[in-house]
C-alpha cells in the first residue's frame, strides 16, 4: 500500500500565499490598515517563547502585524485579566492569543474566557467551544481546526467513519471530537483511564493522537488502511517524534501526518487565517 502523506507544511505554504493576497486586498480597501494579532507570553518558558516567535513570524510573512505582550512569571490572575481587557478594548487589535501554559498561580481558564469572542482567534473560550459544538459560527480551536482543514484538502472521507481521538484536553481532544462529530463521524474519545485502549484503537478508521506522550500509541494497535493524524511533538534523542509510533505504519495505512511537518504548520496557519477573518470583519 502506498500511504498518502498529509503534508501540512506544503498546505500551510499554499495557504499563506492566499492569505497574503487577502491581506493586500484588505489594506487597499481599508486605507492601509492590517489585521493585528496580540500575543501574550507570561513567564520565560523557552518553548512558549519559541512558539510565540513563530506566530509573529507567520504574521510578518503574510503582511499582517503582531503586538507582542510579555509579562513576568510572577504575574497574577488579576494583572493578566487587566491586560486582556485592555486588548479587548483596543480597536486596532483583531485577535488575541494567550500562550499556553501560563504559570501555575494564574487561573488559566478564567483568563482564556476573558478574551472577547470576536477576538478569540485561537478558539480557547468556553463560549467559542460551545458555539462550535452546536454548529454555530465560531473560531475553532487552532490545532483541531487545522487538522480538519488538512483532512479536507487531501479529500479524506469523514462521513460515517469511526474516529478515535486519544486525549481530552480543552484545546485539542475535546474540540477535535466535536469537529469530527459535526462532520458526521462516529467518535470515540479515549483518555488516561480508558480500559482496553488498544482494542478501541483497532476499530478506528481515523486515529487522532493527542495524548502528549512520545510514541505512546503503538503501531500494532492501528488497523491497515486507517488514517493516522498525529498532533504530538517531542524531541527524543535529538529527533522529532509524535504521540504515535509512526515508522511501522508508513506503508500500511491509507494516509498519515508526518512529524514534523504535518499538524504543527497547520496550527499556526489556522491561527493566522482566523486573525485575518477577524480583521476582515472589522476592517472590511
Amino acid at each position: 500500500m502506498t500511504s498518502k502523506i498529509l503534508d501540512g507544511k506544503k498546505l500551510a505554504g499554499e495557504s499563506e500565499e492566499q492569505i497574503r493576497q487577502r491581506v493586500q486586498a484588505l489594506k487597499a480597501k481599508s486605507g492601509g490598515a492590517t489585521p493585528i494579532l496580540a500575543t501574550i507570553l507570561v513567564g520565560d518558558d523557552p518553548s512558549s517563547a519559541t512558539y510565540v516567535k513563530m506566530k509573529g513570524n507567520a504574521c510578518a510573512r503574510v503582511g499582517m502585524d503582531s503586538l507582542k505582550v510579555e509579562m513576568p512569571s510572577h504575574t497574577t490572575t488579576a494583572q493578566l485579566l487587566a491586560k486582556i481587557h485592555e486588548l479587548n478594548a483596543n480597536p486596532n487589535v483583531h485577535g488575541i492569543l494567550l500562550q499556553h501554559p501560563v504559570p501555575s498561580q494564574i487561573d488559566e481558564r478564567q483568563c482564556f474566557d476573558a478574551i472577547a469572542a470576536d477576538k478569540d482567534v485561537d478558539g480557547v473560550t468556553c463560549l467559542g467551544f460551545g458555539r462550535m459544538a452546536m454548529g454555530e459560527a465560531a473560531y475553532g480551536s487552532a490545532t483541531p481546526a487545522g487538522i480538519m482543514r488538512l483532512l479536507k484538502a487531501f479529500q479524506i472521507p469523514l462521513e460515517g467513519k469511526h474516529a478515535v481521538v486519544l486525549g481530552r484536553s480543552a484545546i485539542l481532544g475535546k474540540p477535535m471530537a466535536m469537529m469530527l462529530l459535526n462532520a458526521n463521524c462516529t467518535v470515540t474519545i479515549c483518555h488516561s483511564r480508558t480500559q482496553n485502549l488498544s482494542s478501541l484503537v483497532k476499530q478506528a478508521d481515523i486515529v487522532v493522537g493527542a495524548v502528549g506522550k512520545p510514541e505512546f500509541i503503538k503501531a500494532e494497535w492501528i488497523k491497515d488502511g486507517a488514517v493516522v493524524v498525529d498532533a504530538g511533538y517531542h524531541t527524543v534523542n535529538g529527533k522529532g517524534v509524535g504521540d504515535i509510533e509512526l515508522a511501522p505504519l508508513l506503508h500500511r495505512v491509507a494516509a498519515y501526518t508526518p512529524v514534523p511537518g504535518g499538524v504543527g504548520p497547520m496550527t499556526i496557519n489556522t491561527l493566522i487565517l482566523q486573525t485575518l477573518e477577524a480583521g476582515e470583519q472589522k476592517l472590511g
